[in-house]
């Protein structure tokens, strides 16, 4: 263990961000140098409040089942290099889930029965961030090749995951990914404030270093059919994440200046990076309304702010969460409290308990959004008589998650789908199709990227099974685990 009172004699602390004026002049991670760089001074303290609790539900409370408290105990002896190899144990991307995952690891820390949690996410990525700073983050070559071979369609965390893993197991893997590079939405989904795109490409590198193959700009119907994957390949691997997003039925969705959340984010984070950005919508001296309080939505608001936005709403039909947990929500389980975004503390406003009611605009073009106060009875959100009002906004951005992944490329490989219109699988990960296999949002829904991470690994592990005969590689999760609401 850590410091054997360190829970009681150190308070929580986190690395100070950027000021925000700072912020919003560039698309530059919050944190000065990134945050494994910024939270080394303060780590070792932070890493000896993980105490000696005898049943760590940190483990439970990740889906990886991250072995927490070893780790706090070697970057508290510092022993950095022990250290990255328990984080590598049960988490490929570490650099991936310690910027952008929730945490449920920590609402699940014996220590925040009574006291503020241990920085679980902070010391992740410090621990990995340091290693891939001291070059001790290697390719690992797989001992042998079984003359296997898979294919895997997408390239977000459950299928890099799921190549990684086959790759070291010894199996030819092409990864295959309709995009112009691999990453999926953490490509050009996650802002470069939230993850610069060095932090994905060193990671690309290490895979195919190992021996991964990609396939870029290669879409499955049109530049290779289902059937053509399933001659070549020995076993095809899924995980095309659930991309379909939410829409809504109200008069006047069809005018102009209402967009998803991603036709918004794909080509402003192309434009952040300096390239070409097709599409691209601006929000310079616009008034901007969110509907969605999610992450996505704050994605969008971090990137209206900085792209000049004249004001920024972000609507929300829940009630504003409390600042403690909920009776019904007691520890461990993940609760919903109020939580602020780094995106939230660099501006914008935020209504609670509103929903929208219709669009009004002029000569085509958005120019209102009529919203209304609701309150919510067994689960449906009643509208309050009197409160309806109209805001003035020029770009609405529909960020309210997805219902599920397209159907194009289950169609090609001729794979079903369940009542919620997700690929259909076992408990082994399989589908109908004898050699196909599902894992991440797409067979799960809509997700945490530690679930896509956790699902990647396990459908490798039945994927090595089903070409191998058995398999030495870790099934973490199962498709009948029940996934934490965040």
């Amino acid at each position: 263990m850590a410091d054997p009172r360190g829970f009681i004699t150190t308070d929580r602390r986190e690395a100070t961000k950027r000021p925000v004026a700072e912020r919003l002049g560039d698309w530059n991670e919050v944190y000065p140098g990134g945050p494994g760089k910024a939270l080394l001074p303060i780590i070792t303290e932070q890493a000896g409040r993980c105490m000696d609790c005898g049943i760590p539900f940190c483990h439970n409370g990740c889906p990886l089942g991250n072995l927490v408290p070893e780790w706090n105990g070697l970057v508290h002896s510092d022993d950095w290099e022990a250290a990255l190899d328990r984080l590598h144990a049960t988490n490929n991307f570490p650099e991936f889930t310690g910027r952008l995952c929730p945490a449920p690891c920590e609402t699940a820390c014996v220590v925040a029965i009574s006291r503020d949690a241990v920085t679980i996410k902070n010391v992740e990525v410090a621990i990995i961030d340091k290693g891939f700073a001291d070059r001790r983050v290697e390719p690992q070559q797989p001992d042998w090749h079984t003359g296997h071979t898979v294919a895997v369609i997408g390239s977000g965390p459950a299928g890099l995951a799921a190549a990684q893993q086959l790759t070291r197991a010894g199996h030819t893997v092409a990864v295959f990914e309709r995009d112009d590079a691999p990453g999926g939405l953490l490509r050009y989904g996650i802002p470069e404030f939230k993850m610069e795109k060095h932090i994905l490409d060193r990671r690309i590198r290490q895979l195919k270093d190992e021996g991964t193959n990609f396939r870029c700009n290669v879409e499955v119907g049109r530049d290779v059919t289902g059937r053509q994957l399933k001659e070549r390949y020995d076993a095809v691997v899924v995980a095309t994440g659930a991309t379909v997003p939410r829409d809504v039925a109200l008069p006047g969705r069809e005018l102009a200046g209402i967009h998803f959340a991603m036709d918004y984010l794909v080509p402003a984070n192309h434009a952040s990076l300096g390239r070409s950005a097709p599409g691209l919508i601006d929000a310079a001296g616009k008034h901007v309304v969110i509907i969605g309080g999610g992450d996505t939505g704050a994605d969008c608001l971090g990137t209206a702010l900085r792209q000049g936005a004249a004001s920024v709403t972000q609507l929300d039909h829940n009630v504003e969460p409390p600042t403690d947990r909920a009776d019904h929500e007691p520890w461990p389980m993940y609760p919903r409290v109020f939580r602020v975004s780094s995106a939230n503390e660099e501006g914008g406003d935020q209504v609670y308990r509103a929903s929208t009611v219709e669009f009004t605009g002029e000569d085509g073009r958005v120019t209102g959004l009529k919203l209304v106060d609701v309150v919510r009875e067994n689960r449906v959100n009643t509208p309050v008589p009197g409160t309806e009002r109209v805001i003035p906004c020029d770009l609405v951005l529909l960020a309210m998650g997805y219902t599920g992944p397209e159907t194009s490329v289950p169609e090609q490989l001729g794979v079903a789908l369940d009542e919620r219109g997700l690929i259909a699988r076992d408990n082994d990960w399989a589908t109908n199709v004898p050699g196909v296999y599902v894992c991440g949002d797409a067979g799960r829904g809509q997700s945490l990227i530690v679930w896509a991470i956790a699902e990647g690994r396990a459908c490798a592990a039945a994927v090595d099974e089903y070409l191998a005969g058995e398999s030495k590689l870790p099934r973490p999760v199962r498709p009948s685990d029940v996934a934490i609401t965040v």
